[in-house]
């Protein structure tokens, strides 16, 4: 025997903003499961025309944007950063 439930659509965003818009309890359609990202902060950073060519042809190699390369590189930077200071510094070994 087939089951007889049938599975809705998803509602879209848009119609979601208009039910609130509306004034109508849109809470069903969120689970609560995800989490709040804090809004992105735009930096400037002044770089020396070598550097910027280096992350240019980063770039094309890895065919992603610049701002892309730079963020990562970044991350790497600060997860390296965060081991060595949870490692405490590393003492040469005696032979």
């Amino acid at each position: 025997m087939k089951s007889t439930h049938k599975r809705r659509k998803a509602a879209s965003a848009e119609t979601i903003a208009r039910l609130a818009d509306r004034g109508a309890d849109v809470s069903r359609f969120f689970s609560n499961k995800g989490q709040m990202m804090s809004p992105i902060q735009r930096v400037n950073v002044d770089l020396a025309p070598g550097m910027l060519e280096e992350l240019d042809k980063a770039a094309k190699e890895l065919n992603i944007s610049r701002q892309a390369v730079i963020k990562t590189l970044i991350r790497q930077a600060l997860d390296q950063q965060y081991l060595s200071r949870a490692h405490g510094p590393q003492r040469a070994r005696k032979e």
